[in-house]
């Protein structure tokens, strides 16, 4: 054999090896549901399918916590959503949703462990809606979820921020604007099966309320929206959820009619229903927490990650399976309106003597209120009456909190007591600081007697 046949028979093979590269090696499984002659057939690559498998399993539900004893909000401080679970239900749910979330983590991904009433970690305040959002879906999308429902680990598996998300599309450098609208098309993408469709489905139709349309029932225009460039960006929302679902077009689809509804399956209808949820969650639900999350966890357009098809279905034609999960966690399957926390309680009025002075603080606020700060008007009299005494400044704190934390807030609120003085006409020489103490008997929680700043002259 010559160099050139050689070369020429490795050419050969080596294109008909890229030519099958996208092609996946037989035997593929097939499943009839439909008429014969209609293609009414799915299509499942058992290797896919069984890489699958282990990614919806089940986790272990711990065994049910009884109903009896006190209300976990009796027990526990800020409980906004589940506080009518007993104490017992409420530690069970939280451990659930720890290893749902976050396992490696551990609470804390959520909580602060000194104060768990503290709402400053925007993971806390964030799980707090998703928890409302789980509710919603269960107790009104039936629809769409049926009675199977859905928990945290349905769209978490285990990873604190879901494996399936998107953000806002930045949209076509106009810096080209030369070559017109693209619409997305041309830069394939994995989100529409690498083909030239708009490569954006989810801005459109996942949080825009566009029409989903195809086909005009008209031969000319009527006031309809169809167009091939609705269609185009049709088919590539239904790239997404034949991926999203594991599942061919004929899942939800007849061929003989893809437009027709009465040809359909009842898949299809369960699916109409999905788009609707999906839009109503990524409005209701996350877009409302922009303002919440830091800046690290946006996307390139500053707005907060949102669901699709795929968050949920990881790429099974039923999330997990259709294992009902949400059975064994019957405080999700119904809405709770979110319990606003207790009103603030007034702070006590301020001590004010000629030899002495205790002002007040809101909870985690070094600002002196104008209000407090009038409380020093005597004692400041008594200074400028002796220029020799000084003023000694002590701040005070609560329990609640880390001690570093209360400590510093406690010396910010005297440096405000002190700042007080000097626009009072005290020299600064004239004040002493103390070390911050922790108010006596203050064992737990807020105390509004505990976030003082005491003044006496010396």
């Amino acid at each position: 054999m010559s160099r050139i046949t050689r070369l020429a028979l490795f050419g050969a093979l080596m294109l008909g090896a890229s030519l099958l590269a996208g092609c996946e090696r037989p035997p593929p499984d097939s499943v009839q549901h439909g008429y014969r002659g209609t293609g009414m057939v799915q299509v499942y690559n058992p290797r896919t399918v069984e890489l699958q498998v282990p990614l919806n399993a089940v986790p272990a539900s711990m065994p049910p916590a009884s109903d009896e004893g006190p209300r976990a909000k009796e027990v526990f401080k800020n409980l906004q959503v589940l506080g009518d679970l007993s104490a017992g239900a409420l530690t069970r749910h939280m451990v659930s949703i720890t290893n749902w979330v976050s396992p490696k983590e551990g609470c804390v991904y959520c909580h602060n462990l000194e104060n768990l009433a503290d709402d400053s970690k925007y993971t806390k305040v964030v799980a707090r809606r998703m928890l409302q959002m789980t509710q919603h879906i269960n107790a009104d999308w039936k629809t769409h979820v049926a009675g199977t429902g859905v928990t945290c680990f349905t769209c978490h598996r285990g990873e604190p921020v879901p494996k399936a998300i998107w953000f806002n599309s930045p949209g076509q450098d106009k810096r080209a604007d030369f070559i017109g609208n693209l619409n997305g098309q041309n830069a394939p993408s994995k989100v529409v099966g690498m083909a030239s469709l708009p490569n954006d489905p989810f801005g459109t139709y996942l949080k825009g309320k566009t029409e989903i349309r195809v086909a005009a029932t008209t031969a000319l225009p009527t006031g309809h929206v169809e167009s091939i460039q609705a269609t185009e960006g049709t088919y590539g929302l239904m790239m997404h959820m034949s991926q999203a679902l594991g599942v061919n077009c004929t899942y939800c689809h007849n061929t003989r009619s893809f437009g027709n509804w009465d040809q359909s399956t009842a898949q299809r209808t369960t699916a109409w229903h999905g788009i609707r949820m999906v839009r109503d969650l990524n409005e209701k639900y996350l877009d409302s927490l922009t303002a919440t999350f830091p800046a690290e966890r946006k996307g390139p357009m500053g707005d907060v990650a949102k669901l699709n098809c795929s968050t949920c279905h990881q790429g099974a034609y039923k999330p997990l399976y259709g294992a009902p999960m949400a059975k064994e966690h019957p405080e999700l399957l119904k809405t709770v309106a979110l319990v606003a926390p207790a009103a603030a309680v007034p702070l006590p009025p301020p001590v004010a003597e000629a030899q002495r002075s205790v002002l007040y603080f809101d909870v985690g606020s070094p600002a002196l209120k104008p209000d407090q700060a009038q409380g020093l008007a005597q004692l400041i009299e008594s200074l400028k009456a002796a220029p020799k005494a000084k003023a000694r400044i002590s701040g005070f704190h609560s329990a609640a909190g880390t001690l570093a934390q209360n400590q510093e807030l406690a010396k910010q609120r005297a440096f405000a007591v002190r700042d007080a003085l000097k626009a009072g006409g005290i020299d600064e020489t004239r004040v002493q600081l103390a070390r911050p103490r922790q108010t006596e008997a203050n064992v737990a929680g807020e105390d509004a007697q505990a976030r003082r700043v005491e003044v006496t002259i010396q």
